[in-house]
């Protein structure tokens, strides 16, 4: 299930034009021969980048965090340490960017911590410790209360912190081994999953402190055919997960818990990684094998399209403007999102 390292790998971010994919810049941020291994179904980048539209962060976890200008420039870089993943699986969270602010995770097999960068110059301006066993969660950064805060999910617990001083508000007990999707916004609440060895859905109030552990604050909750990979996704009122890795989808009512699906199959689709988009009153479904499909927004399941690209894909859909990208195994797509 691993592949071990061999050869120096190149660190690369690449800019490509968004109206004709052509690339504009591409800088090698760094090369060296990794410490570690991957899972097969990933390489050393996995983390998704981030911009605020005038700098982009992008991280090679173990490799460095690395800032660029829109135009390639080198804006600085930091070195975190080495992971230690578990079964030597890869790394994968992604870095989280809030104003002047940016988040990176380190859960890994060693000491863990949380930390928060200056966006101008990398500089570190808090970090606090965490217990946790390796995770590939992308931590999440929504208001509550009129201030910004932070909330990670996590095998041992689902944790909120102050995004300007890294204080621990609250944290929550539920989740299963390996909580991997990233927590979802909605109406004042988080939604967090987890689904290896288990199946757990919880909404979280975020105006509380403490251990939340099986209180109130838990407005409510699931325990089937949640996703183990992919991220659940909130459109509108409507809730969208899968089961596991599989094309088995929930769409729920976010805010009531009311389910409109469950677990239905989709025929269309075989084995999924990616995680759920919404644009234009409709979703968009990707599977590992090629497969495509578009949903119309609702409780109920219809399929609007079924598609098939000679393919595959693991990355999440991005929207941007009416542009809809898909980064599959060979190659990056462009496709027109029609209003």
């Amino acid at each position: 299930m691993t592949e071990s390292p061999t050869v120096e790998q190149k660190f690369t971010v690449i800019a490509y034009d968004r109206a004709t994919g052509k690339p504009r810049w591409e800088r090698t941020a760094r090369t060296q021969l990794p410490h570690e291994g991957h899972h097969r179904d990933h390489g050393f980048a996995s983390a998704s980048p981030v911009t605020d539209g005038e700098v982009v962060i992008t991280s090679f976890g173990s490799f460095g965090i690395f800032a660029f200008d829109l135009k390639g420039q080198l804006l600085w870089e930091k070195d975190l340490g080495d992971m230690r993943t578990r079964n030597s699986f890869g790394e994968g969270s992604s870095p989280a960017l809030h104003g002047e602010t940016v988040v990176v995770l380190w859960d890994h097999e060693g000491e863990d911590f949380i930390v928060a960068l200056d966006r101008k110059t990398g500089k570190e301006l808090w970090r606090q410790q965490r217990d946790e066993p390796t995770g590939w969660s992308t931590p999440l950064i929504m208001e509550s209360g009129g201030r910004p805060v932070v909330i990670v999910n996590g095998t041992n617990k689902v944790r909120a912190y102050d995004l300007a001083t890294g204080k621990l508000l609250w944290e929550a007990g539920g989740q299963t081994t390996n909580a991997i999707p990233s927590p979802v916004p909605h109406e004042g609440r988080v939604v967090v999953m987890s689904g290896f060895r288990g199946a757990a859905l919880q909404v979280i109030r975020l105006d509380r402190t403490g251990d939340l552990t099986g209180s109130d604050a838990i407005v409510w909750s699931h325990n089937k055919s949640t996703p183990y990979v992919p991220s659940p996704m909130i459109y509108g009122s409507h809730l969208y997960f899968f089961a596991g890795n599989n094309a088995m989808l929930s769409i729920f009512d976010a805010t009531t818990g009311k389910p409109g699906i469950e677990s239905e199959r989709l025929n269309g689709l075989q084995g999924v990684y990616a995680s759920p988009v919404g644009a234009a009153g409709r979703v968009y479904l990707l599977g590992r094998d090629g497969g495509a499909m578009v949903l119309k927004d609702a409780l109920t399941l219809e399929v609007l399209a079924t598609n098939k690209l000679d393919d595959g894909f693991d990355a999440s859909p991005a929207v941007a403007g009416t542009d809809l990208f898909l980064r599959g195994r060979a190659n990056l797509y462009c496709l027109a999102v029609s209003k």
